[in-house]
């Protein structure tokens, strides 16, 4: 059975009528199926579907990305890679369901491959803990990470995720260490690592992974610092003020492709991801194969520098500053005393001798 979002009434209603239309078993009994008419039928449907899905607004874009259809990790593991060996453990504390980890084979070559997965059904999701992350599923991905590093073995990983896991337990761990060790490991890596955000990119729980050298993300999927019903929680202490906050805080991909937060945009088919898993996935083959032969030929310093400078000009030239070196960009004005220090430091021996010359000459004064 299909699940359909609240703007997708018309195409539920079409898609029903065209249901009929294919079943010979009608009401009559045995009949011939109208071919043209279901033709007819499904370019309706296509037509409609494209008016919707041209003008959807960023909440309801937040609704696609969080489809219960939408293909989740464990679906692109399991059908873009061969031989997926899968890790468990973090080594401190335990296992975490709701990150899939370990290395297989793209293209023949090895990768890593990390994805956090929210579940298919009810049961899935309660077991993987709706794709929210405890400490110990960011220490595994920082174990493996690390070990891919060794390797010189590239780095993929998916991203959908409301957010970390916000539990007494998972602060108790170190929540918030986990997630800044993990987002250090992933910018100090000498190998490419490439995030897609399927879905759901929510808070600290998605850059944590996210710190990529290519951050892409699918067409219809969102990323952001908070969930749009949060925001408005807090700002306007309404959460049914999820447009305004959705609109606010430019989590939709054409949006962060413009403010250069987001390196590339994955093309979905038409009605969203859900739709046709199959040309959603050959799309997503070809961004990862791309983007892995552009690493190829660069070396380990302009793999780190690369991915350094990235996230460092964040924000600039977009209203905070025109200039675009990194360097210039953060520097800063020294105050004098600074500026004696480094004059000393760089001229102490010089300094010292003037010093001792002066101490010897006080105490002939003296002694004489």
């Amino acid at each position: 059975m299909k699940n359909y979002l609240n703007f997708e009434s018309e195409v539920k209603e079409l898609e029903a009528e065209l249901e009929i239309l294919k079943d010979p078993f009608n009401k009559e009994g045995i009949s011939e199926v109208n071919t043209s008419k279901i033709l007819s039928f499904e370019d309706k449907i296509n037509k409609k579907l494209e008016k919707i899905y041209s003008n959807l607004n960023a909440w309801q874009k937040t609704q696609v990305a969080r489809h219960e259809d939408r293909p989740k990790a464990k679906y692109f593991i399991e059908n873009l890679f061969d031989d997926f060996i899968s890790l468990s453990g973090d080594r401190f504390y335990g296992e975490d369901k709701s990150v899939i980890a370990g290395f297989a084979k793209f293209n023949e070559k090895s990768v890593l491959v990390v994805g956090q997965e929210k579940g298919e059904n009810l049961d899935e999701r309660l077991d993987r803990n709706f794709g929210m992350m405890r400490p110990e599923g960011y220490r595994k991905s920082i174990r493996l990470m690390k070990l891919a590093n060794k390797f010189n073995i590239p780095i993929i990983t998916f991203i959908d995720t409301p957010g970390a896991y916000p539990g007494v337990g998972a602060e108790e761990r170190g929540q918030a260490e986990a997630i800044a060790r993990s987002i250090e490991a992933c910018i100090k890596l000498k190998v490419p690592n490439i995030s897609i955000i399927i879905g759901e990119g929510g808070s600290g729980g998605a850059i944590a992974l996210a710190s990529a050298s290519k951050v892409i993300m699918l067409e219809n999927a969102i990323y952001s610092v908070i969930s749009p019903e949060g925001c408005a929680t807090i700002l306007w202490r309404d959460p049914k003020k999820t447009l305004e906050a959705a609109e606010a805080m430019r989590l939709t991909s054409k949006e962060l492709f413009k403010l250069k937060i987001i390196d590339e945009i994955i093309d979905e088919p038409l009605g969203g991801a859900h739709r046709d898993r199959e040309k959603t996935l050959e799309n997503v083959r070809d961004s990862i194969k791309k983007n892995l032969e552009y690493f190829e030929n660069l070396s380990d310093d302009e793999i780190v520098s690369g991915r350094m400078n990235k996230f460092l000009q964040i924000g600039r030239g977009g209203g905070f500053s025109n200039k675009t070196d990194t360097s210039a960009n953060l520097s800063f004005k020294k105050n004098n005393i600074n500026l004696l220090i480094e004059e000393f430091l760089k001229k102490k021996v010089f300094y010292i001798s003037i010093l001792a010359a002066i101490g010897i000459i006080i105490a002939f004064i003296f002694f004489l």
